[in-house]
C-alpha cells in the first residue's frame, strides 16, 4: 500500500469514527444536560440557614407533600444530568478510543455499541447517586436533630476537603489516571464489539473513572453539590485531567489548591 492509499483509509476511518452523527448525538447531550442542570439548581436555589453559619441546600430536603420515593428519583434524575454535564467532555476521549478500535476490527455500525458505551459508563454514575442520596439526606437529618454536628458542618467540610487535595498527590490518583487515559488497557476491549461487551466496557471505564474523580467529586458535596460554578471549574479541571498530553502538573495544582481553600476554611471555622 503506497502513502496516498494509506492517507485515504486513514482518513476514512477518521469520518467513520468521528462522524457527524456521533458530533451531534454528544453536543445534544452535553446542552441538554447542561440545560437540565441549570433547571434544576434554579429550581432547588436557596435552603435552611443552619447553627454553624452554613446553609442546607434544599436538593436533600422533601418538597411539601412529597413522599421519599419521588424525592429520590428527582435527585437521580438531577444527578444524571449533572454526571452526563460534568462528565461528557472527559468520556469523549473513551468513546473516540473505542470507536476506533472497533472500526480497525471491522466493525460498521457502531451507532448501538457506541451507545451501550456511553450507558454503561453513565449507569455508574447514576448508581453512585444512589448511594451519595441517602447518606446526604442521613447527614442533613441528623445536623438537624444536633446543634452541634451543625456548628461542626463547616470544619468538616473543610476537613473533606483537605482531604480530596491530598488525594491529588498519591500515586493511586495517577495510576487510576493513566486507566482512564489508555483504555486500551481494558481486556473487554479487545473483544470484538457486541453490545454486551460495550455495556461492559462502559461500566469497567466508568469505575476507573469514578476512582479517579474521587478528590473532584467530594469537593463537590463538600461545597455544594447544587453550586454551578464548582461544578464548571471541577468539569474544566477534569476534561484537563483527560485531555492534556502532561496532566501531572494539572492534577498537582488543582490538589493544592482544593487544600488550600480546606486549610482557609478550617482557619475562618476555628477562629
Amino acid at each position: 500500500m503506497d502513502h496516498a492509499e494509506q492517507h485515504l483509509e486513514s482518513a476514512d476511518s477518521g469520518s467513520k469514527v468521528l462522524s457527524p452523527g456521533f458530533i451531534l448525538a454528544c453536543l445534544s447531550a452535553f446542552c441538554a444536560s447542561v440545560a437540565a442542570t441549570i433547571y434544576f439548581c434554579r429550581s432547588m436555589s436557596g435552603g435552611m440557614e443552619m447553627p454553624g453559619g452554613w446553609m442546607m441546600t434544599m436538593v436533600w430536603m422533601r418538597m411539601l407533600g412529597q413522599t421519599w420515593t419521588a424525592s429520590a428519583a428527582m435527585f437521580l434524575l438531577m444527578w444524571l444530568a449533572m454526571m452526563l454535564a460534568m462528565m461528557l467532555p472527559s468520556a469523549l476521549p473513551m468513546l473516540l478510543s473505542y470507536r476506533r478500535t472497533q472500526y480497525g476490527r471491522g466493525a460498521i455500525r457502531l451507532g448501538v455499541p457506541t451507545l451501550a458505551v456511553a450507558i454503561g459508563y453513565f449507569f455508574i454514575w447514576l448508581l453512585i447517586g444512589t448511594l451519595v442520596y441517602p447518606i446526604g439526606v442521613a447527614f442533613a437529618l441528623a445536623t438537624m436533630r444536633s446543634s452541634g454536628l451543625s456548628d461542626a458542618e463547616p470544619v468538616l467540610a473543610a476537613a473533606v476537603l483537605i482531604i480530596a487535595g491530598t488525594i491529588q498527590f498519591t500515586s493511586w490518583k495517577m495510576r487510576w489516571l493513566r486507566r482512564c487515559r489508555d483504555p486500551q488497557t481494558c481486556t473487554v476491549l479487545r473483544m470484538f464489539g457486541k453490545n454486551r461487551t460495550a455495556w461492559r466496557y462502559g461500566l469497567s471505564q466508568g469505575i476507573s473513572c469514578a476512582i479517579c474523580c474521587l478528590g473532584p467529586m467530594a469537593v463537590l458535596l463538600a461545597l455544594g453539590v447544587m453550586n454551578l460554578v464548582v461544578m464548571a471549574i471541577l468539569t474544566v479541571v477534569m476534561a484537563m485531567e483527560q485531555l492534556l498530553p502532561k496532566p501531572e502538573w494539572v492534577v498537582r495544582i488543582s490538589g493544592m489548591a482544593i487544600a488550600a481553600a480546606g486549610l482557609f476554611m478550617m482557619v475562618r471555622s476555628l477562629f
